[in-house]
């Protein structure tokens, strides 16, 4: 969006004077546990900090991170600002201490590097001071790491494993200058978005769903790698389409479904793809000559149903660069931590509650209708009574209305630090292939 947030922009004086009359909000008292700490290990009626145990501590802390706050919005340049105070008093009381522990810390280990994990996480707000400075990992320091990993888009396991442990070690300085990088983002997005709209974060890997400024859903995604990324847009959903047709980019024909046909003459049949001419008339396989050097010039399209590239849905939206959402047979996908896998399109889990959301004020179209025409497995495609807004967006850092700091892997190495692009993006990248050939069928 081209709108900024004008009068809503606070000036940084006026930040500062209201972080320190509210007692900086969310992180500011962490961010003096530097010195805190010190009084804390030296008071003589701490106890012994080995025996404590929180049994909902875990849950309570994850819960906490969990929120209906959308991340775009007129409030957001604000809420990154409140931030930017907070880790500008973080990096100035010297950052955080690393932590490089011996063995995998989790659940009732003790070792001495329990010490520095939970400095670092009293620091950044996490955990809470009193809960002391024993080597002991106990129930309070679990529930910290886990709202930690829920901040960061890990798994919120507990387990202090190897991306844990590399986000944790990511300097203040750093994550300072990433939410400095990502408030001109969110200043840009500021504006009146619309009351209905849906945000896809690239870096964060999953889609909202916004009504009245409140998220309505939230769907995890798999976007586009590094080398065929997903672009930034601002466009508007015009059509769902339910069992959608997958028509086969010339790219792919030539340099797969050939070598695939020359290999195995059913795999069209089993795909259940058919070839078609200009006139529209179909056009039998076993008629063409698999080893020639050019592939036909024929329409490759696939029936709908569930083995389509797209499975039970697609939805449109006008851009340039020929990218959309849809559904996929392969739902083991979203259950990976590192989702940029894609072509530059958007795959989107349960994606018929998002169906359902979009088709909402579209009459005639309930979700027991879209079933139903979904189990026919003929092609529908279905106008939107009123368009909604998408925005395919880079936030790779965010504070909602919640004042709980965010941040996301660099996946496409735009926040300008190379230790931002190397926590869950290791070793995922593939041979990049033609574009679209994450949908190609097997």
């Amino acid at each position: 969006m081209s709108k900024k947030i004008g009068s809503e922009s606070l000036s940084r004086r006026m930040l500062l004077r209201s972080a320190v009359s509210a007692g900086a909000v969310a992180l500011a008292a962490p961010a003096l546990a530097q010195t805190a700490l010190e009084s804390l290990i030296a008071a003589p009626r701490r106890g012994a900090w080995d025996d404590q145990f929180d049994a909902k501590a875990g849950t309570r802390t994850v819960t906490a991170v969990a929120t209906n706050n959308p991340v775009l919005g007129p409030h957001a340049p604000a809420n990154i600002q409140q931030a930017i105070i907070n880790y500008q008093m973080i990096a100035s009381n010297g950052g955080w201490p690393q932590v490089n522990p011996a063995q995998t810390l989790r659940l009732g280990v003790v070792d001495p590097a329990v010490q520095q994990l939970r400095q670092r996480l009293m620091i950044s707000g996490d955990l809470p001071q009193g809960a002391g400075m024993s080597n002991s990992f106990d129930s309070y320091v679990d529930g910290a790491v886990k709202r930690f990993q829920a901040r960061h888009g890990l798994p919120a396991d507990g387990v202090l494993g190897e991306y844990s442990v590399k986000a944790l070690n990511i300097p203040a300085n750093t994550r300072l200058h990433q939410l400095e990088t990502n408030l001109v983002r969110l200043q840009s997005m500021s504006g009146d978005l619309g009351r209905r709209y849906v945000m896809v974060n690239i870096p964060a890997a999953y889609i909202e769903a916004v009504e009245n400024g409140r998220v309505a859903l939230r769907n995890t995604a798999v976007v586009g790698s590094i080398s065929r990324q997903s672009p930034t847009l601002n466009s508007k959903i015009y059509e769902v389409i339910l069992n959608p047709y997958w028509t086969a980019p010339r790219s792919i024909i030539q340099k797969d479904i050939m070598p695939l046909m020359r290999k195995d003459p059913t795999y069209l049949a089993r795909n259940n793809i058919r070839l078609f001419d200009g006139n529209g008339g179909e056009v039998a396989p076993e008629t063409l000559d698999w080893n020639a050097e050019k592939a036909p010039n024929l329409m490759f399209r696939q029936d709908p149903g569930k083995i389509n590239a797209m499975s039970s849905t697609k939805i449109n939206f006008h851009n340039e660069h020929a990218v959309y959402m849809h559904d996929t047979p392969q739902q083991g996908l979203f259950n990976k931590l590192m989702r940029f896998e894609s072509s530059g399109c958007v795959r989107v889990q349960n994606v018929r509650d998002l169906s359902t959301w979009l088709l909402n004020e579209t009459p005639g179209w309930s979700r027991q209708e879209m079933e139903r025409v979904i189990a026919t497995r003929q092609n529908n495609p279905i106008k939107l009574a009123e368009e909604v807004p998408v925005y395919f967006t880079y936030i790779t850092a965010w504070s909602a209305d919640d004042g709980v700091v965010q941040f996301r892997d660099d996946i496409y190495q735009r926040d300008g630090a190379t230790e931002l692009a190397l926590q869950t993006t290791t070793g995922i990248e593939q041979s990049a292939g033609p574009i679209d050939a994450d949908l190609l069928p097997q």
